[in-house]
């Protein structure tokens, strides 16, 4: 048995879908998380994905022996206004329905904000209770509706740790409401340890009956002086922002180059057998000061069978 490596397309905004294959499969990876293609992450409205071109699409991953681990979807749960959600749910089908005949694993979507505002979110400690259990309510019931969607075609939705649901008591809380079994969690294991200061078991220890993907990253902790954005990174941010309510800003550095504890992080993955996808989400489409994805890329597989060898050693 050998990790499943894989990558987001967050790392690579400007490659075609040809290169996402080409590339992938030379630097080591198995598959691919396609978070956007082109800089458009409306895949649904992408000329590649469209059911004229989706043949070729899978031909091309067939004759590379490379996967789609997953869609990412910008698909979220938290607004209040139940005609928004239904159209949320409405494009997590169509999603699903395109994994389903790309051969991918499962579909991404967000919780995302128990109460967001216009810069954001409010701190958790602020949400009223009334608030937070309406919000979880409403992330639990759309997870549920696509859940049983998903059943049937054999696919999962995987909501990730990311905004207030990087907190895992957030998490657990909304899942043991959810009783599809096509309903996990994509552990994003940077966001949790470093926007809430938990510690890894502990997220772990929460969410790992639900755990089926993972999203990997480093980040240093700056000071506010040294991480003033230029425009163009302030523009990236907005365009997060406009997409993810809960997005957040980190200093990330390449892999094992930051604070990290991923030797700790494949250490309870190992031991829970888990054997799902380790996808690197280089977010270079939101940070564009990052290095370039044919530096970044290259490096991420072997780091991650280096932890996966290193662990079973001392096991």
């Amino acid at each position: 048995m050998k990790p499943k490596v894989s990558f987001s397309t967050l790392s690579c905004p400007d490659w075609s879908f040809q290169q996402l294959v080409e590339n992938g499969t030379a630097y080591g990876y198995d598959g691919v998380e396609i978070r956007l293609l082109q800089r458009q992450t409306d895949l649904l409205a992408h000329p590649d994905f469209q059911p004229s071109q989706v043949e070729s699409r899978c031909r091309e991953l067939s004759d590379a022996d490379f996967a789609i681990a997953g869609l990412a979807s910008s698909v979220s749960f938290d607004n209040p206004d139940a005609n928004v959600r239904a159209t949320q749910i409405e494009t997590g089908k169509r999603y699903l329905d395109l994994a389903k005949t790309l051969g991918a694993d499962f579909i991404r979507v967000f919780g995302d904000v128990l109460q967001p505002t216009d810069s954001g979110s409010v701190p958790l400690d602020q949400v009223s209770p009334e608030r937070r259990r309406t919000t979880i309510a409403q992330v639990a019931e759309g997870l549920q509706t696509l859940g049983e969607y998903a059943e049937p075609l054999g696919l999962n939705v995987l909501i990730e740790t990311h905004g207030d649901y990087s907190n895992s008591a957030v998490v657990l809380e909304t899942l043991e409401a959810v009783e599809s079994s096509a309903v996990g969690v994509l552990w994003d294991t940077h966001h949790p340890w470093r926007f809430c200061g938990e510690k890894l078991p502990t997220t772990f220890d929460r969410l790992r009956r639900w755990v089926r993907s993972t999203h990997w990253k480093d980040s240093v902790e700056r000071s506010a002086a040294t991480t003033a954005k230029d425009t163009s990174q302030h523009a990236a941010a907005q365009a997060a922002h406009s997409l993810m309510t809960g997005h957040q800003h980190a200093d990330y550095v390449l892999f094992r180059g930051g604070e990290f504890p991923a030797v700790q992080c494949m250490w309870l993955l190992r031991n829970a057998d888990y054997d799902g996808w380790f996808c690197y989400e280089w977010e270079k489409m939101w940070h564009p000061e990052l290095e370039p994805p044919e530096l970044a890329l290259p490096l991420f597989p072997s780091k991650i069978h280096e932890l996966w060898t290193l662990v079973d050693d001392r096991r």
